[in-house]
């Protein structure tokens, strides 16, 4: 039994930001909305409502409707959608419908180099509308999954944070153990070496995935994993460096993965070193070695001119000994996070489809 179909138009107001995207900083104090996959952040709200929000541009044309109640702010061309009765549309629910549509507004968007989404594109797009009581009731059963997955994301920040206050103890306010016992020179404990990035890890570019069979290989993009392929770049450690979009989402991962072509990903030039380079890295606010640049990216060169410590090998052996666990229980809970998405990826479109009773 399938729903009703109404147009998004008839539903909504649709409105864009004002600001370049430009304007995020780090650890700003509201959410900032842009093309980005990965919500960015600001500490000037300009909107305070209850609301999709959406893409209106992007390279690949992979959009992707977000849901937030609050205070935010949006780039220039990232629609802002609210309810024209709060009586006849649930917003939750609207989110999770366009999101069912994401590769329809993905054939609807028009360039040939960025895609983008037109106003009358979105206004026309038809949604299914069952009652306002059965639309609260599938954004409560997928709210439901939400909340699992936020609940890890949760946990993996807390132990990410962890790891974080451990390094800046060590390496930084040079806490280390036996410290109290080693001569510091110039600012470096005798025994420690200054180096570059690069000297840490071999800095490999990403391929394009698009040809790819699907399968159960993680693909990453700057916004984390896009799709899943039957095909293997790397299998191992490794930090993965965005060379454009979200440059300050730094990644660590383990095992088999792709990575797509605006992507870097690394091998290690020696033991126990990429959970240290990766924290170290993860400190960066990469978009400041981009000052001055009409489009902000990373490059081998830039990432060559970073110098980083280089502890002796001892510390960094104790350093990995007790880090490690703690990556181990983040690698599952995010396991379990991805787990949790599939499901609900997959009962999405059968309450929007009417095929589960509600």
């Amino acid at each position: 039994m399938g729903y009703e179909v109404e147009l998004l138009g008839n539903l909504v107001s649709i409105r864009t930001g004002k600001l370049d995207s430009n304007a995020a900083v780090v650890d700003g104090e509201y959410p900032f909305f842009t093309c980005d996959p990965v919500t960015l952040a600001i500490n000037i709200w300009a909107y305070d409502t209850e609301a999709v929000l959406l893409a209106g541009n992007n390279a690949s044309g992979n959009y992707t409707a977000k849901y937030y109640n609050g205070k935010f702010n949006a780039y220039q061309r990232t629609y802002i959608i609210e309810a024209l009765d709060n009586e006849r549309i649930n917003i939750r629910f609207l989110t999770y419908a366009m999101n069912q549509q994401l590769s329809l507004l993905k054939v609807m968007s028009a360039g040939s180099t960025t895609k983008f989404l037109k106003i009358g594109m979105l206004q026309n797009l038809v949604i299914p509308y069952p009652s306002y009581d059965k639309q609260e009731k599938i954004a409560g059963i997928l709210s439901a999954y939400d909340n699992l997955i936020e609940n890890n994301q949760k946990q993996i920040k807390l132990l990410e944070e962890a790891t974080q206050r451990l390094y800046k103890e060590w390496f930084v306010d040079l806490r280390f153990p036996g410290y109290e016992d080693c001569k510091i020179v110039n600012g470096v404990p005798v025994g420690w070496n200054t180096r570059k990035v690069t000297d840490f890890l071999e800095i490999k570019y990403g391929k394009d995935h698009k040809e790819l069979e699907d399968g159960d290989i993680p693909v990453y993009g700057s916004g984390g994993i896009m799709r899943k392929v039957k095909s293997v770049l790397y299998s191992g450690e490794s930090v993965l460096i965005p060379r454009k979009g979200s440059l300050n989402n730094i990644m660590y991962v383990t095992g088999v993965f792709w990575t797509i072509d605006t992507m870097f990903f690394s091998k290690p030039r020696m033991g126990n070193i990429v959970k240290y380079t990766y924290l170290f890295l993860k400190r960066l606010d990469m978009y400041s070695f981009n000052i001055g640049a009409a489009v902000p990216s990373m490059t081998v060169k830039i990432l060559d001119g970073i110098d980083i410590l280089q502890p002796d090998e001892e510390t960094l052996l104790k350093f990995e000994k007790i880090v490690n666990p703690i990556f181990i229980k983040s690698k599952l809970l995010a396991d379990q996070l991805e787990k949790t998405k599939q499901v609900r990826d997959g009962v999405l479109p059968k309450l929007m489809n009417g095929m589960i009773e509600v």
